[in-house]
């Protein structure tokens, strides 16, 4: 019986023994790092110490802009044997996480990657010179929508992209679009709105420095605009909740599902293939051409190193968005929004089409005006989407406990009252109340535990508990909640006449998030007419130039409402497309 114990322990050592000897050669092995917005969870499949396949098994990454990351660098990967690849500009932290997921499998693996980086290049060449009746610079919202459109009105379409991946700021917002008179806000019993309403909530949230025939444009045109995403694109909007935004009178924001921009982006790319409209990432437009005083084309380099032309017969419409990612330029305009900003936008948003359609005599306007988003993530500066239970009753406090602007003002008078707070800092609490109506930790799951490991956010039980973690005052925070839950019982605040609802701050459990003010928006940019077309300085029409979207400085005056950006380079957006295609 012994010596029976003894073989069959011995046996089962050379098993084990066996199993660990191989696990260096073949097999399938798993593996674990954060990307930008959590785990990145890959697995391997090894045979004879060479990678065979990867597979992304789990991830909280923005899928639209993830997938083109991870295949190039998978199939790089996968071609050298080696996981020493260079991280993807642009996609920086995104790769990064894959690429050390993938390095922690093949350490489990026995395998080791050393010599020098890998640089994920573009190797597909293709011919010099294209011709096509429209040009689109920019694969964002409001270029995926002139190309919809200028395809619709029978031209022969590409959209130009310097990033490796499509969907620009319209992406990585939270995607919610203004419009009046909507099918949700009848499904809600919201019957005080209208395009009116709608304009002049805009005029005024930019103090009246938007062009009103702009502004009448945008409003006008919003509600079929956000029947245009729902019917011919096919991107779902939440149909019995709104967000009111700051600055605004009523609730009018319509919600994409997910709560992001990637419903609308990955809507707009399907309908795009459908209608076989290339998009060319990778290919950054370096310069207009200007022939006879008309624009009739691009000069571009791919990152295979081609110097490329595409001709445009009929225009050339320009939607690469704004600055905020250029730093410089920001303190060009205003020197107040330097190094110790940073910014929610992505790295491709450094006002590349402003200045080379300032090279072809464009006019611009407002460049001065710079939003910064008031609830960003203090260590990353990207915005917070968890946060916006603050448009359904979450409040704001300082590091004494005590709340100072109301949660629904614009967004620059939100951000310059934080910036005047101890730390330059700002807390956002609620408790389960409020997040059973707004419904962002459940949606925003990854963020939210994203917050938590990074310290940013705790759940709390009691208030004594949430104030104790970010060392607040116990008794001012306790005095700030029961003045807010006497407010929300009697229907007005009678601190700072929140126009919104209230609610009780009574019972928990509560969650408290830490967040400071970062650039978001630029305001500025080039001069259009109701037509979109470009202006030069002497406010005649350039010929064959477009614009549309955050790259424009027409609409918003000195601060963007939320919830504008969506409608703006939708409604232009399609305008700029049928009047590009009509060579108007």
């Amino acid at each position: 019986m012994k010596k029976k114990k003894i073989l069959g322990l011995a046996l089962a050592l050379v098993i084990t023994l066996s199993s660990l000897v191989g696990c260096g050669s073949n097999g399938t092995f798993t593996g674990q790092a954060d990307g930008k917005h959590g785990a990145i969870k890959v697995e391997v499949k090894i045979k004879d110490e060479k990678i065979q396949d990867i597979k992304v098994i789990e991830s909280s990454e923005n899928i639209v802009l993830s997938e083109p990351v991870f295949n190039k660098i998978k199939n790089v990967m996968v071609e050298k044997n080696n996981s020493n690849v260079d991280a993807i500009s642009g996609s920086t932290e995104t790769s990064k996480g894959y690429i050390a997921a993938v390095q922690n499998a093949l350490e489990k693996a026995g395998i080791k990657s050393d010599g020098d980086k890998i640089v994920v290049e573009h190797l597909k060449e293709e011919e010099t010179t294209q011709e096509y009746d429209v040009v689109v610079i920019g694969a964002g919202g409001a270029g995926f929508s002139a190309a919809l459109e200028a395809e619709k009105a029978g031209a022969k379409v590409v959209i130009l992209e310097k990033m490796p991946s499509i969907g620009g700021n319209t992406l990585i917002s939270g995607g919610e679009m203004n419009a009046p008179e909507t099918w949700v806000q009848k499904n809600v019993g919201i019957e005080n709105d209208s395009a009116e309403t709608f304009y002049n909530d805009t005029l005024k949230g930019g103090d009246n420095k938007g062009l009103p025939e702009m502004v009448k444009i945008l409003a006008d045109n919003a509600k079929s605009a956000a029947e245009w995403l729902r019917d011919e694109v096919n991107v779902k909007f939440i149909d019995d909740k709104l967000f009111q935004f700051g600055g605004h009178s009523v609730k009018r924001a319509l919600i994409p599902e997910g709560h992001t921009g990637a419903e609308m982006i990955s809507k707009l790319k399907i309908k795009a293939d459908e209608k076989e409209i290339p998009v060319k990432t990778e290919t950054e437009v370096k310069e207009l051409i200007v022939e006879n005083g008309k624009v009739t084309g691009v000069k571009a380099k791919n990152l295979a190193g081609q110097d490329l032309t595409f001709k445009a017969t009929k225009g050339v419409i320009v939607a690469t968005g704004g600055f905020g990612s250029n730093v410089e330029m920001r303190k060009k305009y205003n020197a107040e929004l330097d190094e110790k900003y940073m910014s929610t936008d992505t790295p491709g948003t450094t006002g590349d089409g402003i200045v080379m359609a300032e090279k072809a005599g464009a006019n611009i306007m407002n460049m001065e005006y710079i939003q910064t988003y008031p609830i960003c993530n203090p260590e990353t500066g990207v915005i917070s989407l968890v946060a916006d239970s603050r448009f359904d009753g979450g409040i704001l406090v300082n590091q004494e406990g005590k709340r100072f602007v109301e949660e629904l003002e614009r967004r620059d008078v939100i951000s310059k009252a934080i910036l005047n707070q101890t730390g330059k800092q700002t807390y956002l609490l609620w408790n389960e109340k409020i997040d059973e109506i707004s419904n962002t930790i459940d949606v925003h799951k990854s963020e939210y535990e994203m917050l938590i490991k990074q310290g940013l956010l705790y759940k709390a039980d009691t208030l004594e508990d949430a104030a104790k973690f970010f060392n607040i005052p116990v008794d001012e925070l306790k005095k700030t909640a029961e003045r807010v839950s006497g407010f929300a019982k009697n229907g007005k605040d009678e601190d700072f006449k929140h126009r919104g609802k209230l609610v009780s701050l009574e019972e928990g459990p509560y969650y408290i998030q830490k967040a400071i003010p970062s650039v978001h928006h630029t305001m500025g940019g080039l001069v259009i007419d109701t037509e979109t077309r470009v202006l030069d300085k002497d406010g005649k029409i350039i010929p064959g130039l477009y614009a549309a979207g955050e790259v424009t400085g027409v609409v918003h005056g000195t601060n963007r409402l939320g919830g504008n950006a969506i409608t703006d380079i939708t409604v232009f957006g399609r305008i700029s497309g049928v009047n590009a295609a009509q060579g108007k």
